[in-house]
């Protein structure tokens, strides 16, 4: 299995969308998910790639799918 690709700090916008259930999963990483805005699979938030966001992001890349907005 792939290790998910780690997000980098920009300027850009990012697409986050939540394609796994926090069930069984670490309290961190629901704490996360959480605090970007997702509460149930399917949710989607755009934020901006600074420093705290990419750090989120990467502690739940195998929660998330991210994609550059449009």
């Amino acid at each position: 299995m792939s290790t998910p690709k780690r997000v980098a700090v920009s300027s850009a916008q990012l697409e986050i969308t939540q394609i796994k259930s926090t069930i069984g999963g670490k309290q961190n990483q629901r704490d996360t998910l959480r605090s970007l805005g997702l509460k149930h699979i399917g949710d989607t938030v755009v934020r901006t790639a600074d420093a705290v966001t990419v750090g989120m992001i990467n502690t739940v890349p195998h929660l998330v799918k991210v994609e550059e907005a449009k």
